[in-house]
């Protein structure tokens, strides 16, 4: 007898956000008692698009509006959920920028929240340079960052 299918999918959308010095923006999160990092974004609700989920969560997340520019990467391995077992995860990723400057705070320190916060968000800029796979927490995040540590992705 086969074994059951599980059809539950999750589908996430981030943004690979640049800046005129060549740094991508990162986001520091505290969420169900993880703390991690990983690129801004997040998931796609049933009726939207993909560059429309992108744009309101960046918009959510920075109060700040976005042009894509293109698409870099969907997931083309199986990732199951951090936060939720059971569950396939895909991810999209399109390189974007800011139409205008950020209007947000940004930190130099990693987690620059209170350390008790229950849900916690702050954003750090890293040069593109010195990005590496252990810069961000996801497993779909760290292929991400190889393909742009390859150079063929920018």
């Amino acid at each position: 007898m086969p074994a059951p299918v599980n059809t539950r999918f999750t589908i996430r959308v981030y943004g690979i956000l640049l800046n005129d010095r060549r740094e991508v923006l990162l986001s520091d999160e505290s969420y169900l008692g993880h703390r991690f990092t990983k690129f801004p974004g997040g998931g796609l609700e049933y009726g939207e698009g993909t560059l429309d989920c992108l744009r309101r969560e960046i918009r959510e997340e920075t109060g700040c509006n976005i042009e894509i520019l293109r698409h870099l990467y969907t997931t083309d391995f199986f990732q199951e959920s951090k936060f939720h077992p059971g569950m396939q995860v895909i991810s999209i990723y399109y390189l974007a920028r800011f139409t205008g400057p950020p209007c947000f705070p940004v930190s130099d320190k990693p987690f620059d929240f209170p350390e008790d916060a229950e849900r916690g968000q702050s954003f750090r800029w890293l040069p593109l340079k010195k990005l590496t796979p252990a810069d961000v927490t996801l497993p779909i995040d760290k292929k991400v960052v190889s393909l742009l540590q390859e150079g063929n992705s920018l």
